[in-house]
């Protein structure tokens, strides 16, 4: 049996709600450089000399969180303009980057995140997929893996139905909504640290934190949001000799 194969933790749910950049796909190194391009040119503008980290500064102010909530937090922490005018516009240099970068260099499905789907989907277990991000459909479709989600609730979807963003879990509950399956009975596979807290407030049962980096501290962030366990590859989730 298909559930067999999964890490024991996970084959008690009934679905699975996943995000998408950087978790599906590696999308959130685009968004990374997108927003590195967009807040030095502030930065640099105001004076100050240290520029946007793509790592630390992306993890802890805009991942998993809306283009103008992730702008505003920054420019925030920065010391520097957050009249919705200087947001709006951050943000919308950073949409136009993350979208030249798309179209022009694509981005790429995890292959331990498309074993694990394939799993669940022999196992007859729904995924949704979200994201705060307007782009995340079209990332589905381009990695060839919008077929192995049920719904999806993106960037669009949130903004049409007035939710709200990351930690907020109203999101993940849509999805899981969706699915037919409640809260306590799926789980969420996250790598941003709002995401995670936001798994942990809406009563997921499992609430998965992806973290790519070879950084202990930012495993050890997404455990202290709310997350069970922390993987570096969804393939970890596979039970393997452990079945």
């Amino acid at each position: 049996m298909a559930l067999s194969t999964l890490v024991r933790p996970l084959r008690h749910v009934r679905a699975v709600v996943f995000d998408t950049d950087g978790v599906i796909t590696d999308s959130a190194r685009v968004h990374a450089a997108a927003w590195k391009r967009a807040f030095d040119a502030c930065l640099r503008e105001a004076g100050q000399d240290r520029m946007f980290d793509e790592a630390d500064d992306y993890r802890r102010h805009v991942d998993g969180r809306s283009r103008r909530d992730g702008a505003a937090a920054f420019l925030a922490a920065r010391g520097l303009d957050t009249s919705p005018e200087a947001v709006r516009a951050v943000a919308d240099r950073k949409e136009r980057l993350f979208a030249r970068a798309l179209r022009e260099h694509g981005v790429e499905v995890y292959p331990g995140t498309l074993r694990l789907l394939r799993v669940l989907e022999a196992a007859g277990v729904p995924c949704a997929a979200v994201s705060a991000s307007r782009h995340a459909t079209e990332l589905l479709e381009r990695g060839r893996v919008r077929d192995l989600f049920a719904t999806v609730v993106d960037g669009a979807e949130a903004a049409r139905l007035a939710l709200p963003g990351k930690p907020d879990p109203a999101l993940f509950l849509e999805a899981a909504r969706r699915l037919g399956v409640p809260a306590d009975r799926c789980a969420v596979v996250e790598d941003a640290l709002p995401g995670v807290e936001a798994g942990r407030r809406g009563g997921f049962a499992l609430v998965v934190g992806v973290d790519r980096t070879a950084d202990s501290a930012s495993a050890a962030d997404l455990r202290a949001h709310g997350a069970d366990l922390v993987v570096r590859d969804l393939a970890e989730l596979l039970a393997g000799d452990d079945a």
